[in-house]
């Protein structure tokens, strides 16, 4: 194992497709925080309606960039 593959639990983002609502992000870093999804989930939200709009973009981003 090289120093650059993540080890551990954890240690890197991964879509969680499996217990994902939309397209597995919150889920995904729910498992990366070990945190409940419905936190991430509701942080989400709230994000977007205070940052008109801005965690839309920043979840489509993480969507598309992380496989």
């Amino acid at each position: 194992m090289s120093a650059l593959e993540p080890h551990g639990h954890g240690a890197g983002l991964r879509l969680d497709k499996a217990n994902g609502k939309l397209m597995g992000v919150c889920a995904g870093l729910a498992n990366r925080f070990e945190v409940d999804p419905l936190w991430i989930r509701l942080l989400f939200v709230i994000g977007t309606l205070v940052g008109f709009g801005s965690f839309i973009l920043i979840y489509l981003a993480i969507a598309l960039l992380v496989k």
